[in-house]
């Protein structure tokens, strides 16, 4: 039997989610709990409208019988600029209007936010469960926070927290220059800088990266590339059946440790550094067993300042869900203190 409130009534309900360009996932937010439930994926290629995608999902919560037909608001996350009006994905042909999708849901408040900030929402909710610690002691509290993500892209963004709330510096560090440390790296990015021009971190320190620095590598080793999808690149590494492939991963644990190490001390991370995105946890073997740690403290005169700053590889599904929630806990529980009412955010 369906689960209703003490009153007998259904339940009130937040949705949020977390829209790529190939997968959107919503989830119910239990406003008295916290807890997510009924969280479904969408395949964005299947699907025309992010609107009608939207309906969906508000007809299956309700269809269940528990949750109220509409939901309290919403937060959605999303893989691309937050800017006013309407929002257009770079890599699918959704669209969506904070305006519009608040009167779909009956005027409620709406709040789009960047889907990395999410990601920095996210830290205040974790715990030991959720992540991988590689070296360090313990994050101090109240101290800022780094988070950074290979995947797709490079994200990158910076969490201020006090106490049970947070602000999250939305940032573009992956879009940095990368600056080599080694002979090999100079020349990975010479071979790049023929190929790309300007050479950011994000160039190495994503799925397109490893294909790149595979690709470099085979130049310099004057082979054939065996794999052309960054998937294969580093399904070979860990099975260790390509010996290019596995020096093509720690090229990349190296040069992601040196970067989360100039992020923590352009940020002052005391309080610890969070590795999200798709690749980390795939590759989390190999990162423990690389120069990953000894690259984020080699930093001459500052390395007593790293050495006591964990680093987490964040290892729990659906961050970016719980990043959400997480904003939206936040921001309604302002707007009771205040005795505001917000439309919708786009931060």
């Amino acid at each position: 039997m369906a689960e209703l409130s003490a009153l007998g009534r259904p339940q009130s309900w937040y949705v949020v989610a977390d829209v790529g360009g190939t997968n959107a996932r919503f989830a119910v937010l239990d406003p008295v709990t916290d807890d997510l439930h009924h969280i479904v994926y969408y395949s964005v290629a299947e699907h025309q409208v992010f609107a009608n995608v939207l309906a969906e999902f508000c007809n299956e919560v309700a269809a269940q019988g528990r949750w109220a037909k509409q939901p309290l608001g919403a937060c959605l996350a999303v893989a691309a600029p937050v800017e006013e009006g309407v929002l257009r994905f770079t890599n699918s042909s959704w669209e969506i209007d904070a305006g519009a999708i608040a009167g779909q849901l009956g005027g409620v408040a709406v709040h789009v936010i960047n889907d990395f900030s999410a990601v920095g929402y996210a830290t205040l909710g974790l715990t030991s469960s959720d992540w991988h610690q590689l070296g360090g002691g313990s994050g101090v509290p109240d101290q800022p926070i780094a988070v950074l993500g290979p995947g797709t892209g490079l994200g990158v963004c910076g969490v201020v927290r006090l106490g049970d709330t947070a602000t999250v510096i939305a940032a573009e560090g992956g879009h940095a220059d990368f600056a080599p440390v080694d002979a090999q790296e100079i020349a990975i990015l010479n071979i790049m800088i023929q190929r790309f021009g300007r050479v950011s971190y994000e160039r190495l320190l994503s799925g397109t990266g490893i294909l790149s620095t595979y690709q470099a590598l085979a130049d310099l080793a004057q082979r054939e590339p065996a794999h052309h999808r960054p998937e294969d690149v580093y399904a070979a590494a860990i099975s260790g059946t390509d010996t290019l492939a596995m020096r093509t991963l720690h090229v990349f644990c190296r040069v992601l440790g040196a970067f989360a190490g100039n992020l923590a001390l352009t940020l002052g991370a005391r309080g610890g550094v969070f590795i999200a995105g798709g690749i980390a946890p795939k590759v989390l073997e190999i990162i423990k067993q690389s120069e990953f740690r000894s690259r984020f403290e080699s930093k001459g005169r500052l390395r007593s300042f790293l050495t006591p700053i964990p680093v987490y590889v964040v290892t729990a599904p659906d961050i970016g869900l719980r990043g959400a929630a997480n904003y939206l806990a936040q921001v309604e529980q302002l707007s009771i203190l205040e005795g505001t009412s917000y439309e919708h955010d786009q931060s």
